[in-house]
C-alpha cells in the first residue's frame, strides 16, 4: 500500500466520523505486523537475525574482495603474458640464450 492510497483510507475514515488518531493507529499496528510476516517469512524474526545479517554482510564483502583479487591478478598474467608476446616477436628471446 502507497502513501497515496494510505492517506485516501484515513480521509475516508476521517470523513466517516472516526478518529484520526484511531485510524493511525490502525495503520501503524497493520504495518507492524505486516513488517513481522515479512521478517518470519524470510527466516529473520528471531533472535539469531542480526548476527545472521551481520555474517552475511561480512560473507559478500570477503566475496567482493576475492572477486576483486581474482580481476586484478588476471588483469596482471594477461599483461605479462602480452609483454612476453611481444618479447618473443620481436626477437629478445635469443638474448636470454
Amino acid at each position: 500500500m502507497t502513501a497515496g492510497i494510505l492517506a485516501q483510507l484515513i480521509a475516508q475514515g476521517s470523513a466517516g466520523g472516526t478518529d484520526l488518531a484511531t485510524l493511525r493507529a490502525i495503520a501503524e499496528e497493520a504495518g507492524e505486523l505486516a513488517a513481522t510476516r515479512a521478517l518470519t517469512r524470510l527466516g529473520l524474526a528471531d533472535e539469531e537475525a542480526v548476527r545472521d545479517v551481520a555474517e552475511l554482510r561480512a560473507l559478500l564483502a570477503a566475496w567482493r574482495d576475492a572477486k576483486r583479487s581474482a580481476w586484478k591478478a588476471a588483469a596482471g598474467w594477461l599483461a605479462a603474458l602480452l609483454l612476453t608476446a611481444i618479447a618473443v616477436k620481436f626477437g629478445f628471446g635469443q638474448w636470454v640464450k
